[in-house]
């Protein structure tokens, strides 16, 4: 090791020659260099804050419309719901007007029947095929079905159970004893409180 310690050169350079002698005729004349002005830095900072200043400002415009616009999308999507709602009322209005057995009672309300024998009128020919006859209020159809009746099961005959005096006494005692027990657990519950 020492070996190689040895062969590592030094980092001090060593002048190859020895440096020239100066004497006070021969040292040359130092003077003050004038500072330079930087007049281009200025102009640069000023753009960059221009930049700066315009893209935040750009950023909170940007933001506030897109808070507008969602706030107007969430009108839109509630009157866009409440019109559907409402859509959705009058498509089952119309429905129910459409119902035949509607438009049959709304007729009959009106004092119309339909006719006992209908009669036909062939286009080709002009001809009326059938026997027409006026209708009358007799011919009235009954438009709304019959309540039905009720089924004998939903109705049962009440059942009547007649107890003899003695009978009677001992269902007495033993509702009297169901009352004692119910307030006896009571008063041990209000006790174990």
């Amino acid at each position: 090791m020492s070996s190689t310690a040895a062969r590592v050169p030094s980092r001090r350079p060593r002048p190859s020659q020895p440096a020239p002698k100066t004497t006070a005729k021969s040292a040359p004349k130092l003077r003050l260099v004038p500072r330079r002005v930087s007049t281009a830095r200025a102009p640069f900072l000023v753009v960059v804050g221009l930049v700066l200043g315009l893209g935040v400002a750009g950023l909170l415009a940007f933001n506030t419309a897109m808070q507008q616009a969602s706030f107007q999308i969430r009108d839109l999507e509630l009157q866009a719901r409440a019109l559907a709602a409402k859509e959705q009322k009058l498509s089952l209005e119309l429905d129910r007007l459409r119902d035949p057995q509607h438009v049959a009672e709304a007729a009959r309300k009106r004092g119309m029947v339909p006719p006992p024998s209908p009669a036909f009128v062939d286009l080709a020919t002009g001809r009326i095929l059938g026997n027409p006859q006026p209708a009358t209020p007799q011919d009235a159809m009954r438009v709304t079905p019959r309540a039905a009746a009720k089924p004998r099961n939903l109705d049962p005959e009440p059942r009547v159970v007649v107890l003899s005096r003695e009978e009677a006494a001992a269902l007495a005692k033993v509702r009297k004893a169901r009352k004692h027990l119910r307030e006896a657990r009571r008063q041990e519950r209000a006790a174990a409180r």
